[in-house]
């Protein structure tokens, strides 16, 4: 008996999947705010202010830069750590995709403690640095703060955020592990838009999308 044109058919039904959802953009928003947290330790988080003939000619007229690398060297690490966490979410199964999530947050968490103890204690944080230009280690100084642990604080908020939306997002994810990947043709995996890390992967397990 023929089907009625717009009429769902029995046993199938399409799962439509929400815009937030959406595998490519939760990936690229974990990449991307990792991204910006590893970038904020490019740039000077600190500027420490001593006598010229203490630093010497290498820190020039306008104070000794500190980069947040030198700084917290801990949020360069993290932020790679919840990079490879974000890319790695893609073809994660469901078990796997708690734990990344997991490991996401603690990164983020790290992120946010490492640049609030810089904003808490900027000295401390420049005394390495300090000791490097000058010989001299435990000694007092003027330090300004820049907007970049600030920014680096913010972007760990997000990027803890973003490590969240994982999970619930993840469910409207076609499995992509041997154990948990629904049979080929099923009706699950012509349902909703395309997505384009799901071509990638299905073209990985040799499956032609188009």
């Amino acid at each position: 008996m023929a089907v009625p044109a717009g009429s769902a058919v029995p046993g199938k039904t399409r799962r439509t999947v929400p815009g937030w959802a959406r595998k490519s953009r939760v990936v690229l928003l974990v990449a991307a705010l990792a991204l910006a947290a590893f970038g904020t330790t490019t740039q000077t988080w600190l500027t420490v202010h001593l006598d010229p003939q203490q630093l010497g000619q290498a820190a020039g007229g306008d104070g000794l830069q500190v980069q947040g690398s030198k700084a917290a060297t801990t949020v360069t690490a993290l932020a790679l750590v919840a990079l490879a966490g974000g890319l790695a979410a893609s073809i994660a199964g469901k078990i796997a995709r708690w734990v990344i999530t997991a490991i996401i947050v603690l990164a983020a968490a790290g992120i946010i403690a490492a640049a609030a103890t810089v904003l808490a204690d900027p000295l401390a944080a420049a005394q390495g640095s300090i000791a490097a230009a000058t010989g001299v280690s435990g000694g007092t100084a003027d330090v300004s703060v820049s907007a970049f642990p600030v920014l680096a604080v913010v972007a760990g908020s997000l990027l803890a955020a973003g490590g969240l939306l994982v999970v619930p997002a993840g469910r409207y994810w076609k499995s992509r592990t041997k154990y948990d990947a629904p049979a080929a043709g099923s009706a699950s995996e012509q349902a909703g838009p395309v997505d384009e890390i799901d071509s990638w992967d299905r073209l990985s397990r040799g499956d032609d999308p188009t």
